[in-house]
């Protein structure tokens, strides 16, 4: 009996408008009524999903920043990390062979030097937005991850650029086909929740996680029943195969697998269904 679910939200709980679909929120208070936690596990920015989560009206535990910030119900801090300030100023300062614009992330928020108004889209059921500001003078000691964004394909071999400068000091995953984080090493969102875990006296085993990039690989490896998108990253299907595969954001698959291990556990769960 799961005791714990951790959601990533883009491309995961939410639709692919980035809104909360009233089935998936309906499954979500049944799944609180059963005394079961919730947790919202993503890379947004803790300002935007504190006010995400207000406006879901339920209360779930928060692990933000791809696992660089676990926040519990109340809104206090249980656990952060951040870069160290010699890569972040080696990422924020180095010439990297790249077209994609780049995005610091600290507690006062998102900043980049680039104006990116489609990226707000994403946004706008929070109203968060981002900060211009000139990063070359950014405060290396004030960084909590960076991130790259661009075509997937522009993305790969900058991927192989940074891992070869700081692979060894910095986490570096996709944590989505477009966007390219630089996160504290061995930093990530199953880390974060084995944290708050142990937090609840709960054991990992006891946790169910769905997700669908490269940065939910480590927190579904992790917990008693782990979910992998059918939208899905081809990449995280690859590295986690034998993990099922459920629907697609689209058609709140999340909803659909929980309304299911809600009513019938025993029975054998099709996407199709």
């Amino acid at each position: 009996m799961a005791r714990l679910a951790a959601f990533d939200m883009d491309g995961t709980l939410l639709l692919p408008s980035h809104q909360l679909g009233h089935q998936t929120l309906a499954s979500l208070l049944a799944l609180h009524q059963r005394d079961v936690h919730l947790a919202f596990a993503t890379g947004r920015h803790l300002l935007e999903m504190q006010i995400l989560r207000q406006r879901i009206t339920l209360p779930a535990w928060l692990i933000t920043g791809n696992g660089t910030r676990v926040h519990d119900l109340e809104g206090h801090l249980l656990f952060a990390s951040d870069l160290s300030p010699s890569v972040a100023e080696e990422v924020l300062h180095s010439r990297w062979e790249s077209t994609a614009t780049v995005h610091v992330f600290n507690d006062d928020g998102w900043f980049t030097d680039v104006p990116v108004p489609q990226m707000l889209q994403a946004h706008a059921l929070s109203g968060f937005g981002y900060q211009l500001r000139d990063l070359k003078s950014f405060p290396a000691h004030q960084v909590t991850k960076i991130c790259f964004v661009d075509d997937h394909h522009a993305l790969l071999p900058l991927q192989g650029q940074l891992e070869a400068a700081i692979g060894d000091r910095a986490t570096i995953c996709f944590s989505a086909w477009d966007c390219l984080e630089v996160l504290p090493l061995n930093c990530n969102k199953g880390s974060a929740l084995a944290m708050l875990c142990q937090h609840l006296s709960l054991t990992l085993a006891e946790c169910m996680a769905f997700g669908d990039a490269m940065n939910d690989r480590e927190m579904l490896s992790l917990v008693g029943k782990g979910f992998v998108m059918g939208n899905a990253m081809s990449q995280l299907k690859s590295a986690l195969p034998h993990l099922p595969v459920i629907g697609h954001c689209e058609t709140q698959a999340v909803s659909h697998y929980l309304d299911h291990w809600m009513a019938t556990p025993h029975l054998a769960y099709s996407p199709e269904c």
